[in-house]
């Protein structure tokens, strides 16, 4: 019997997507994650077929008191420039034609296999735009932790030490979302998002290079991550997750309190938080945490407020300090200690 390619979809998964009447259930997505960074970048068409070149000023001119009578000397200021590249995140489905015209439910099957693609291709990219690192894969773009990885790096003024050792840490990230400051190029002439594309009806190849008609599709998000300015970013790492989830109650508040106050300091890092939107991102744990212990603590520290996002979508914002505070799922509780 022709074994099938490990991406294809089996009658066995057709099965188990249909109801006892034959219709195709919504599915309950128990994979699925909120990322809330992707609702709140700002997404820039890149001045580069595969990114974007950034101008950073590295020197100011030197300027003179003068006498009369007197002159001064010139001097100017100096730039560098920077190529920021973007990744191409791309996934196919192939489903047999005969599987998805079962029970007439071939729009309904089609879809149910297009949300889970639509998912994992939002948790890769959120994960990227933290964790992605050319150096280990040069396929991906640089994300905010390759970026902000050392405390005694040229930016470690906007790395926040909370004291945690081991393995068993996380990270808070402070974003000054903007053109001048922080923003996701995509490549010139591209589109922004994840795009998706219904490649219609072709013979594709089995395993064993037999032909069968598949209904093809395409996923694909071309993006990247321009970090401008480094200062319109701040990572306070090392949260040592034990001890914010410890039993003792003592020992969860101090550890809370501990994160609030170095939240605080991360509010004064950047030169001028007016000059984007400034959103704080955490995970799951961390989140539920800080809002026990913000409440706890004092009813002004943190509050929830109506909001819409940048695609008109309304949604429940919680603040802290006026800054929003959101959920990403794809930041770790398992990262290795900054030095």
């Amino acid at each position: 019997m022709a074994l099938l390619a490990a991406g294809a979809l089996t009658l066995a998964d057709w099965a188990k997507r249909l109801d006892p009447d034959g219709q195709v259930p919504k599915v309950a997505e128990l994979l699925s994650q909120t990322n809330e960074i992707l609702e709140d970048a700002v997404f820039k068409e890149g001045n580069l077929p595969t990114g974007h070149r950034v101008t950073i000023r590295t020197g100011l001119p030197q300027v003179f008191y003068r006498m009369i009578n007197q002159g001064v000397p010139t001097s100017k200021s100096t730039s560098t420039q920077v190529d920021e590249a973007c990744g191409i995140l791309e996934a196919r489905s192939h489903i047999d034609v005969e599987l998805a015209k079962l029970n007439g439910n071939e729009a309904a099957f089609r879809l149910s296999e297009d949300e889970a693609f639509i998912e994992a291709m939002n948790q890769t990219m959120a994960g990227a735009m933290f964790y992605g690192n050319p150096g280990t894969d040069p396929r991906q773009f640089l994300g905010l932790q390759t970026r902000y990885s050392s405390l005694t790096a040229g930016n470690a003024q906007n790395i926040l030490d909370a004291g945690g050792t081991g393995s068993n840490n996380t990270s808070i990230y402070l974003v000054v979302w903007g053109e001048n400051t922080v923003f996701c190029p995509f490549p010139k002439g591209s589109k922004a998002g994840l795009q998706h594309q219904d490649l219609g009806e072709e013979s594709v190849p089995d395993a064993n290079g037999n032909f069968f008609q598949a209904l093809r599709a395409l996923y694909q998000w071309k993006n990247g991550l321009v970090v401008k300015d480094w200062r319109y970013v701040v990572r306070i790492c090392n949260i040592n997750v034990s001890d914010l989830v410890g039993q003792a109650a003592t020992q969860a508040a101090a550890a809370a309190t501990a994160i609030i106050n170095l939240m605080i300091r991360a509010m004064d890092r950047p030169p001028n938080l007016a000059m984007g939107r400034p959103v704080f991102y955490a995970n799951r744990t961390v989140y539920s945490m800080l809002r026990v212990a913000a409440l706890n603590k004092s009813n002004n520290a943190l509050s929830i407020e109506n909001a819409t996002n940048q695609f008109g979508n309304a949604y429940k914002m919680t603040n802290f300090m006026g800054i929003p505070l959101r959920k990403v799922d794809q930041l770790l509780n398992t990262e290795s200690r900054v030095v």
